[in-house]
């Protein structure tokens, strides 16, 4: 995925919002942004009833482990076929940075019955569309293909969990691909040398604050050996989760399950998921990217918060309302107040990442209009935040935010690739599928005082400052440069 430019993301409901961080594939997905009024005065009359998310879904588990997910959609004679596991970069060894997605490319490369790209020469020869991606706590593959072909797909994708072959001729090569990968997409692009430092600097002893895509010196270093021991581990049926999508019916599913994924034998066991903690730092933490290839100036507030999958009662869903409230859309606090009233914006916002195996973001965003400077959007993010932590927020704001949400997750259910990678996401960052099949009615639930709660208890410490900056500098050798202070303001 080519990720977009940090600050400069439209953002969904976090149960509907991909949070990856690598890049590699398109966007995760579902959702739109804030409705329009019409849309959202649609969308009012269908939230007053109990909504839930693919109310025909049903799951399954093999005898070795495997979790198999069915959901019918017989709009077409068509299916979505996903496999996620349950690993990313937050779970490579130390010193491997990049493994997971380094493992994700030499996926393609064959097996002993299958070698040399077979995989992808069949699916192409049927029409079909493929793919893969790594975040920091799964990857996924998929196949879309006509119906027909499903069984295929099943047969296929259950050989290569247990017969990779890999050569040092295959592996050295791929290992250059990733490194230009992220020459291209990382080290020239600011925004994501900016994303990848504010990551290094909000997670400093918990995994996800290494980049998905790996460290070069540490990409450099990987080899066959290191991909065969992170497979080996992780790439067994019990760490896994089928999802389909599309014109089947469960029955069949399942008899295609046993007769495919059934036979692969449960090889490993890798253990509970258990990452270092994050410990609470004193002073502030900043970042500055400067670059002469930067066009537009940005700045961003990041917290660390409970995710969908730590926190407890309505903390996820009142963080997500906040986010809405504070910086989705054309109504939200910060684009009236900074781009409509003040004029001093072209853009602010607000986000909260909540799909996560451990905690999540929340983050605030600005970039000024010609005039104005980083030190005035940061100013004005505060004096925002501030009215919420002091004043609150009303209960029309809420409703409104709550309606749209909503509405977002009845329309995203028109996509079928969407709800797959709904429900796999979910099932590998540590949700229930209960838990996202009702999501509409926990984001009913919170109330004003909920939010506010959640703003109070989260985001009255010290953020983690990010900017994005166009100074150039007076040494043409020194072009790029990145700064970064820890303040003690104890």
């Amino acid at each position: 995925m080519n990720p977009p430019k940090i600050l400069c993301q439209s953002f969904t409901p976090s149960i509907l919002r991909h949070s990856a961080s690598l890049l590699l594939l398109p966007a995760f997905l579902l959702g739109t942004t804030a409705l329009l009024p019409l849309e959202a005065a649609k969308a009012e009359a269908v939230v007053t009833n109990e909504i839930v998310i693919a109310p025909n879904l049903e799951s399954f588990t093999l005898d070795n482990g495997l979790q198999v997910v069915v959901i019918p959609d017989r709009r077409a004679p068509v299916v979505t076929h996903m496999i996620w596991y349950k690993v990313g970069s937050a779970d490579e060894p130390e010193g491997q940075s990049g493994v997971a997605h380094f493992l994700e490319h030499l996926m393609f490369k064959g097996t002993s019955n299958y070698p040399d790209g077979a995989f992808s020469r069949m699916i192409a020869a049927r029409g079909g569309q493929e793919n893969a991606f790594t975040s920091t706590d799964y990857t996924a593959y998929f196949q879309r293909v006509a119906k027909e072909h499903l069984p295929l797909m099943m047969k296929l994708e259950a050989d290569r969990m247990e017969n990779l072959t890999l050569t040092d001729e295959v592996v050295a090569p791929e290992r250059n691909v990733v490194l230009e990968e992220r020459r291209s997409r990382v080290d020239n692009d600011p925004g994501s040398r900016l994303r990848e430092a504010l990551n290094a600097i909000t997670f400093v002893n918990h995994p996800y604050g290494s980049p998905v895509i790996g460290w070069q010196s540490e990409i450099e270093a990987l080899n066959k050996d290191s991909a065969i021991a992170f497979y080996d581990r992780f790439y067994t049926p019990n760490n896994a989760v089928v999802v389909i999508a599309g014109d089947v019916d469960v029955g069949t599913v399942r008899q295609l399950a046993a007769e495919t994924y059934g036979t692969v034998a449960r090889r490993a066991e890798p253990g509970p998921r258990i990452r270092p903690t994050e410990p609470p730092l004193s002073g502030e933490r900043r970042i500055a990217v400067s670059d002469p290839r930067v066009r537009q100036e940005t700045i961003s507030q990041t917290w660390v918060v409970p995710s969908q999958s730590t926190g407890i009662e309505q903390t996820p869903e009142a963080l997500d309302v906040l986010a809405y409230i504070l910086g989705e859309g054309p109504s939200s606090r910060l684009h009236k107040s900074l781009v409509l009233d003040q004029e001093a914006a072209i853009g602010a916002g607000a986000y909260y990442q909540g799909r996560a195996l451990d905690n999540g973001r929340f983050g605030l965003y600005a970039a000024p209009r010609p005039g104005y400077t980083l030190e005035d959007m940061e100013r004005l993010i505060g004096i925002e935040l501030q009215k919420v932590l002091d004043a609150g927020v009303s209960e029309e704001e809420v409703e409104r935010a709550q309606n749209s949400m909503i509405a977002s997750a009845i329309y995203a259910q028109d996509s079928q690739s969407g709800l797959a990678r709904l429900f796999g996401g979910a099932l590998t960052t540590g949700q229930t599928i209960e838990g996202v099949q009702t999501w509409p009615s926990q984001v009913k639930a919170v109330t004003p005082e909920d939010v506010v709660s959640a703003a109070r208890s989260y985001l009255t410490g010290l953020p983690v400052i990010g900017e994005l900056r166009m100074d150039i500098p007076t040494d043409p050798a020194a072009s790029l440069t990145e700064t970064s202070e820890l303040k003690d303001r104890s």
